[in-house]
C-alpha cells in the first residue's frame, strides 16, 4: 500500500437493470454507495434493448451521489474503474452520435443465426478461438443479424461498440475497448489478444469498425470537462477503463485464485473459477474471459436468475403488491425441499451455460393436484440453483478443482435463497460483505491499476467474508437426486421446446429459416463503407427485468 487512507477510488458497474457506484478505500472496504436504475425495453418479441442516453444519465447521477458523499466524509477520489454488463452492441455515425439501442445480452433476435452457426465446425472453431459461446447474446450473431435484416444499418455503421465503450468515449473521448469486454464479443482471438479476422469476416466488418483493444488496466489521465462536472469529480481524475462484469465479480468477491470459484445471481446468474491461462473446454460448454492480461475466468452464464422471481410476482401474485417477492420467498420456505416432487426448468429467456440454446422454454414437471402457490415457488427458485449447479458440474469436469464457493448478487439478501443455494451446489458457500461484487471488483482492479495496491491477489485478499453456509444434508441429498433429472429434462424437451418457439409471434418463420440457407451478404453489407445516415428507433417502452 502506498497512500493515505483519505483517498478511496471509484468502482462504476453499469449492470442490466442498474447502474452501481460504490468507493473503495486501499484496504477494500466500501465507503459510500448509491445507485440509479435504468430500463430494459422490449419493444417487440426477442429484443432486450436500452436507451443509451438513459445509461449515461443514471452513471453520472451515480457517480455524483458517491462523489458527494465521499467529499462529506472528508475523502478525496483518485481515480475510478468500469464495468458492464458483457455482450452488448450499438452502431455510432462518424459524429458518434448512436444510431441503434443499446442492444443487451437478453437481446435474442440472432438466435436463427446463432443457432445456424453453432451447429457447424466453424461455430465450433470460434467459440475456441475467441472464448465465446455461440449465441444471440453475442456481439458476432447480432451482427449477422444486421447483415441479414437490417443492411441499411451495417452500411451507415462508422463503428459499432458496446454500451462501456460509449460510456469511455463520452467520459474521456478515448475509443477503446478492454479486453475483457472485447473477449465476450466472439470477435476476439485469445491468443494474440487482438481481432481475429476470420470472425471479423463472417460479421461483414474490419478492424476499423471497432474501438481499438487495451488492457483492462489502461490509465486514461483526464476526463472531459463537462462529463466530469455533472460526476461531480475533477477534470484530472484517471480512468482506469475496467473489465466485463463477470470477471470482476470474481474481483469483487476475492475469487481470483485458481479454486476459488464465484457464483453470482442477480437479474441472470453465472458460475466462474479464474484461470492462468486462456482456455475453452472440449465440449464447449463454457466461455473463456479476460480479466487481466494474466488472470482469466472461465464458467457458465445463465440467463434466469432473479428475472425468474420477477415473473413469478406479476404471472402469479398480482395480488401481493409492491413487496411480492420478499413474500413469495417467505411462501417458499413453507414448502419442503424438492417442492414435493415438483420440478421448474427456469428457462423463461432461453438458456445459457452449458448448452446455450436460444430455443429453450420453461416447463413446470410433476405438477398435481396437490400442489399450491409455495410449491410454484420453491420449484422456480430450486430450478434457478439447480442450474448454477449443473453449470459447477460443467465447470469441474473441464478440469477445475473447485475448492470454495463464493458467492454475491441481489438473491444474497434473502437467507431463505443463500441456504438454498448452499443445498443445492452441496458445498459451502462463503458471502462476502455487501452485494457490490462488480462494482467492487472494478474499484479494486483501478486501485491495482492505478499502483494503490500490490497486484490482483493482495487486492482479492482484501475481500472479507460476512457469512458461511454449509448444506443441510437433507435438503442437498434431495437436490442431489434432482439434479440429474433436472439436466435430462432440459436436453429432452429440447426438440419440443424448438418447435413451440414457432408459436410465438415471429415463430413460424424463424423456424423455418433454420433449415433455409442463409442468404448472401448484401454488397451494403459487407463493404465497411461510412455513412452518417441517422437510424431509425422503433417501439416504444416496454416492462423492465
Amino acid at each position: 500500500m502506498v497512500t493515505e487512507r483519505a483517498e478511496v477510488v471509484l468502482g462504476v458497474d453499469v449492470g442490466t437493470t442498474a447502474t452501481k457506484v460504490v468507493a473503495v478505500d486501499v484496504s477494500g472496504a466500501v465507503r459510500a454507495a448509491a445507485q440509479a436504475a435504468h430500463a430494459l425495453e422490449e419493444p417487440h418479441p426477442g429484443e432486450a434493448v436500452q436507451r443509451p442516453e438513459a445509461i449515461l444519465d443514471a452513471v453520472l447521477r451515480s457517480i455524483a451521489e458517491v462523489s458527494r458523499a465521499v467529499r462529506e466524509q472528508g475523502l478525496r477520489v483518485c481515480g475510478m474503474g468500469l464495468s458492464s454488463a458483457m455482450h452488448s452492441l450499438l452502431a455510432v455515425d462518424a459524429s458518434d452520435r448512436p444510431l441503434t439501442p443499446s442492444i443487451t445480452w437478453a437481446d435474442d433476435r440472432a438466435a436463427v443465426e446463432a443457432e445456424r452457426l453453432r451447429v457447424t465446425p466453424e461455430g465450433r472453431a470460434l467459440h475456441r478461438r475467441t472464448g465465446t459461446p455461440i449465441h444471440p447474446m453475442s456481439p458476432l450473431t447480432k451482427l449477422l443479424w444486421f447483415g441479414e435484416h437490417q443492411p441499411e444499418v451495417m452500411a451507415a455503421a462508422h463503428r459499432w461498440m458496446g454500451i462501456k465503450e460509449l460510456l469511455v468515449g463520452e467520459l474521456t473521448g478515448e475509443w477503446v475497448v478492454d479486453h475483457s469486454i472485447a473477449s465476450g464479443m466472439g470477435l476476439f482471438a485469445l491468443d494474440s489478444l487482438d481481432w481475429d479476422a476470420q470472425a471479423l469476416a463472417l460479421a461483414g466488418i474490419d478492424a476499423a469498425h471497432l474501438p481499438a483493444p487495451v488492457p483492462t488496466t489502461t490509465v486514461l489521465r483526464s476526463l472531459r470537462p463537462a462529463m466530469a462536472a455533472r460526476a461531480g469529480l475533477d477534470p484530472a481524475t484517471p480512468l482506469v477503463v475496467g473489465a466485463g462484469d463477470g470477471p470482476l465479480a470474481n474481483l469483487g468477491v476475492g475469487a481470483v485464485r485458481p479454486g476459488v470459484a464465484a457464483c453470482s445471481i442477480g437479474t441472470s446468474g453465472a458460475v466462474r473459477v479464474a484461470v492462468e491461462r486462456p482456455h475453452v473446454d472440449e465440449a464447449g460448454h463454457l466461455f473463456c474471459y479476460a480479466l487481466t492480461d494474466e488472470r482469466w475466468v472461465s464458467g457458465g452464464a445463465i440467463n434466469n436468475g432473479g428475472v425468474v422471481l420477477s415473473w413469478l410476482a406479476e404471472a402469479l401474485a398480482p395480488d401481493l403488491g409492491a413487496n411480492a417477492e420478499t413474500t413469495l420467498l417467505s411462501l417458499a420456505a413453507r414448502a419442503p425441499a424438492g417442492s414435493a416432487g415438483l420440478i421448474m426448468l427456469p428457462q423463461l429467456h432461453g438458456e445459457r451455460a452449458p448448452r446455450w440454446s436460444a430455443w429453450a422454454r420453461g416447463a413446470y414437471l410433476g405438477l398435481t393436484h396437490a400442489h399450491r402457490r409455495e410449491h410454484l415457488v420453491r420449484a422456480a427458485v430450486e430450478g434457478v440453483c439447480l442450474q448454477m449447479a449443473v453449470v459447477l458440474d460443467s465447470v469441474r469436469a473441464a478440469g477445475a478443482e473447485v475448492r470454495e464457493v463464493r458467492a454475491t448478487g441481489g438473491f444474497a439478501r434473502s437467507a431463505f435463497w443463500r441456504q438454498l443455494l448452499t443445498d443445492a451446489l452441496g458445498v459451502e458457500v462463503q458471502f462476502p460483505a455487501g452485494t457490490e461484487g462488480s462494482s467492487r471488483g472494478a474499484a479494486l482492479l483501478a486501485l491495482v491499476a492505478l499502483g494503490l495496491v500490490d497486484g490482483l491477489d493482495a487486492a482479492g485478499e482484501g475481500v472479507g467474508v460476512e457469512e458461511v453456509r454449509r448444506p443441510d444434508p437433507a435438503a442437498s441429498a434431495v437436490y442431489a437426486e434432482l439434479r440429474p433429472m433436472f439436466e435430462s429434462a432440459g436436453e429432452t424437451l429440447a426438440p419440443v421446446f424448438a418447435r413451440l418457439r414457432g408459436l410465438d409471434p415471429g415463430g413460424p418463420s424463424a423456424i423455418r429459416a433454420l433449415t433455409t440457407p442463409a442468404p448472401p451478404p448484401s454488397p451494403a453489407a459487407t463493404s465497411g463503407s461510412p455513412a452518417s445516415a441517422p437510424g431509425r428507433r422503433r417501439g416504444g417502452r416496454g416492462r423492465s427485468r
